[in-house]
């Protein structure tokens, strides 16, 4: 298994959406073809055909557990992972 394919394997696994490192995340979303544009502390992810936007904000370097679970179903949801 690659270094690009272990983030997307740990979000396929539901029980591992604690200790996200922030950059780690957005990493893997920029790979996926998404475009992030930042608003104060919300960092918001667009790609064309995906019509929900995806909204992350760092907590203490860390991504939300709330937040790496609803990345999970968007990206489910549209067949990318």
């Amino acid at each position: 298994m690659s270094r690009e394919e272990k983030p997307l394997e740990r979000l396929r696994d539901f029980r591992r959406d604690q200790n996200w490192e922030f950059g780690e995340l957005c990493g893997l979303l920029q790979r996926l073809g998404f475009e992030m544009r930042i608003a104060g502390s919300h960092h918001f992810f667009r790609r064309p055909g995906v019509n929900v936007a995806i909204n992350l904000q760092p907590q203490s370097g860390k991504v939300k557990a709330y937040q790496v679970r609803q990345v999970r179903n968007v990206l489910q949801s549209n067949g990318l992972i």
